[in-house]
């Protein structure tokens, strides 16, 4: 835990051609009284003028000095300058010397900062990033953490009026949260103090979603929902990794068949793995494998044609999985478990459909394909399972993976009071 009274916020930039632009963020943060702030320069070269430098680029760099003056290309400098910034914020924000940062420019800057910041802090530490990109589509610079994009709307360069405005509210932002970062680090609040529980939803396994979590906190638990949307898979696997959660119950798994098909809610090839390699007990279903998501209708790629589609809403197009998709989604799961502890993980399985329109008489409803998938994952499965004849929205089936999880981590020593 800090015992800083004042917290301390990295501003960084290239400063061989940002320097203007960075000083004043460093001015204003400090002007407050709220904060302290220390300037990180990752340009491409030394600026002449350079005594509001805290930690200059050679200091970055260190041992990667020599090597990135030898460097064919722009792209492979930036590229070793995230891996070296990446480094140091590690450094930083393990010793607590940091709480929060701030990067302000252009393409290459962005790309340098936001991939340090997603690799090097976790999830809950103030990260924002003032960008002529901002405006765009930012997925690729924020990806599964919770960054804070704010488009600079004029270049990040000499001084104006308006990069004045939005320049100043971007330290002001930092600052508060800075500051409430820090107070956090004093704080527990009653839900803190409760055993963390993963759990992935979708829309059309909500109402799964909703009698489990309601049963888990009964029993005790704080339940953390992730949207099953791409990013939100990839923000549980992350928060997993950093060991945020005690036990994971994974009911909606379909970002899978995103990933195997090509929809566009894929959460990347690691999908299904974090709580295995952590070893910490996990209840696994297959919420929604009936499903690959699309967006509007004329936006799907043209090989889909003929098959069987749902329109969910005016941004969402659901496609049906086939058989052969189904079997391959099925193998998939029982491999990527084959590294959990047996003793620690449980498939519970629905026979009468994987989601709300996968049901007696619903628009996805075909028992062959999903009947495709359960015997693929049976025939291969390392861990037990169950099954039950039932919709994976039947409120018996949310009691039972909830309470066969509660049952694993009981083992595993999670005893509480409730």
């Amino acid at each position: 835990m800090s015992t800083l009274t004042q917290p301390t916020v990295a501003v960084i930039g290239t400063c061989d051609t940002k320097l203007e632009a960075l000083r004043f963020l460093k001015r204003t943060i400090q002007s407050t009284a709220v904060c302290h702030a220390i300037i990180i320069d990752v340009g491409s070269y030394d600026p002449s003028d350079s005594q509001d430098i805290d930690i200059p680029r050679t200091d970055v760099l260190k041992e990667y000095e020599t090597a990135i003056r030898n460097m064919p290309s722009r792209g492979e400098a930036l590229d070793t300058m995230t891996i070296a910034l990446t480094q140091l914020l590690a450094r930083l924000h393990s010793a607590q010397s940091i709480m929060g940062v701030i990067g302000a420019g252009g393409s290459g800057n962005t790309s340098v900062c936001t991939k340090a910041f997603r690799d090097a802090l976790p999830i809950g530490f103030p990260k924002l990033m003032v960008s002529t990109m901002a405006s765009g589509n930012v997925s690729h610079y924020v990806g599964e953490t919770d960054m804070t994009m704010m488009y600079s709307v004029v270049d990040v360069a000499s001084m104006n009026p308006i990069l004045e405005t939005v320049l100043g509210n971007a330290a002001d932002a930092i600052s508060g949260m800075a500051k409430r970062y820090l107070m956090r680090a004093d704080m527990k609040s009653s839900l803190s103090s409760r055993p963390a529980i993963a759990v992935s939803m979708f829309g059309l396994t909500t109402p799964c979603v909703q009698v489990a979590t309601q049963k888990l906190e009964e029993l005790g638990y704080s339940v953390v929902a992730f949207h099953a949307t791409g990013a939100g898979g990839l923000a549980m696997e992350r928060l997993i990794r950093e060991g945020h959660f005690v036990g994971v119950l994974d009911i909606t798994t379909t970002e899978l068949a995103d990933e195997l098909v090509g929809g566009v809610l894929t959460a990347g090839p690691r999908r299904l793995e974090a709580a295995a390699s952590c070893g910490i007990p996990q209840v696994v279903s297959v919420g929604a494998l009936d499903m690959v998501n699309f967006g509007p209708v004329d936006t799907i790629p043209k090989q889909f044609q003929g098959r069987l589609f749902h329109h969910h809403n005016a941004s969402v197009t659901l496609m049906r999985t086939s058989r052969e998709e189904c079997s391959r989604l099925g193998e998939i799961i029982a491999e990527k478990l084959k590294g959990a502890p047996r003793n620690k993980t449980r498939v519970i399985l629905p026979l009468r459909g994987f989601s709300g329109i996968d049901k007696e008489r619903g628009p996805f409803r075909d028992a062959e394909a999903d009947g495709a998938l359960l015997e693929a994952l049976k025939s291969s499965l390392q861990c037990p399972a169950q099954e039950l004849d039932v919709n994976i929205n039947d409120p018996s089936f949310a009691l039972m993976i909830a309470t066969t999880l509660h049952d694993l981590l009981q083992v595993e020593g999670f005893r509480h009071d409730v």
